[in-house]
């Protein structure tokens, strides 16, 4: 992909307007649980900084109403986390449109949650020049936000002084790019999920490129019972039965695999006091709910991973949150983690479950991002990255 980077840019004392991806889970007491995406970006602001940069940094957070910013969508527990890493104060900015604020060169600001700002979804252009107008150089900084077309993510890249990516966009659309444009195979991709209808075009996409398809989570349920499987009171979508027969047939008409499990396991309630039970497909009874998969299924798992040259993970196999239905995805990930193929992960419940169970060393890249994660699978156009590209040419 052919934009300009950070590193190519002499950023000092100029005004660089970042924008991040510190959309991360915070607790009811407003702290955050899981700092990921904030040390993920962190690379970007030190190297601006470090070139005597005036540096500004924007994120959404949450989904606020615009023009109606509550406490709660406040980004000041980010600007504290940021200020931790880099080992200095950075201070919030209210109302940064409307207001006068100095940045003096090597200093950081957190500018308040954008998606505040009246016009930022609907990617208006006189937000963008207004956010231009305090900046020499734009940085995109942010591929979990890349599939959106809003004012800080596509047109202030188009009318900024001057517009690139960051090193943690770049990185990640060099990973995605290594990973699907030109893999190493055989190819084996994980996708998980609760339901076939939001990630149909994905599973579309991969079943015309993989040699394996493994497909976990409640949609693996919709697929047991398009292979005639009883699926008991699981979550699963009988209306997309005859889709994910297709997806089958897909992979079927190219020599490659889709990926069943032979046993599950099961519950009757979906709690942590849940009581696990081990179960073939024929033994799953009306009233049980199907959680993990088996050890049968795993071990067959591990054994087709094992040849594969390059993987790519998306989504958990059970609900790995509840211990008694975490075997799989742990199995899972321990077996990514320990292979020699060129491995990446990404979306939000993929990431936490590589936290849990301490592998991300040992995979390849991570991806911070959820829905642009996807979006590249399927081989859509992300605007943000196109309107970095158009930039540069």
């Amino acid at each position: 992909m052919a934009f300009k980077t950070l590193d190519q840019i002499n950023l000092r004392g100029q005004r660089v307007f970042i924008r991040c991806d510190f959309n991360v889970p915070l607790d009811a007491a407003g702290r955050i649980t899981d700092d990921t995406r904030i040390r993920a970006g962190i690379d970007g602001i030190r190297h601006a900084l470090a070139q005597g940069a005036r540096v500004m940094l924007a994120s959404h957070l949450g989904r606020p109403r615009e023009g109606a910013l509550t406490p709660a969508d406040s980004l000041a527990p980010v600007a504290r986390r940021v200020g931790e890493l880099l080992g200095q104060e950075v201070p919030l900015v209210t109302d940064w449109l409307t207001r006068r604020f100095d940045v003096a060169p090597g200093q950081v600001v957190m500018l308040e949650n954008c998606r505040a700002n009246p016009g930022e979804k609907a990617n208006s252009t006189e937000l963008a020049q207004r956010m231009a107008a305090l900046c020499d150089v734009y940085v995109n900084d942010a591929f979990g936000t890349a599939h959106r077309a809003e004012a800080t993510t596509e047109a202030l890249a188009r009318v900024a002084p001057v517009a690139c990516a960051g090193p943690l966009m770049a990185s990640e659309l060099d990973a995605l790019g290594r990973a699907l444009a030109q893999p190493a195979r055989p190819l084996a991709a994980i996708v998980g999920g609760s339901k076939v209808s939001t990630k149909l075009s994905v599973l579309n996409a991969l079943a015309g490129q993989v040699e394996l398809l493994v497909v976990g989570g409640g949609m693996a349920n919709t697929f047991l019972l398009a292979a005639g499987q009883q699926v008991g009171k699981s979550l699963c979508e009988p209306e997309m039965v005859e889709t994910a027969a297709q997806v089958a047939a897909t992979l079927s008409a190219r020599g490659a695999e889709l990926f069943m499990p032979i046993d599950v396991v099961t519950a009757t309630e979906f709690s942590d006091r849940a009581i696990p039970a081990i179960k073939t497909l024929n033994e799953v009874a009306p009233d049980d709910l199907i959680l993990d998969f088996g050890p049968q299924s795993m071990q067959a798992l591990v054994e087709r991973l094992a040849p594969c040259k390059t993987i790519v993970w998306n989504g958990p196999l059970g609900v790995f949150e509840i211990e008694q239905f975490s075997y799989g995805t742990r199995t899972l990930a321990t077996a990514i983690a320990a292979s020699t193929a060129y491995s990446i992960a990404g979306g939000g419940d993929t990431v936490a479950a590589i936290n849990r169970f301490d592998v991300a060393r040992q995979i390849d890249y991570v991806s911070t991002a959820g829905g642009a994660f996807l979006e590249f699978l399927e081989g859509k156009t992300l605007p943000a990255v196109k309107a970095l590209e158009d930039r540069a040419a």
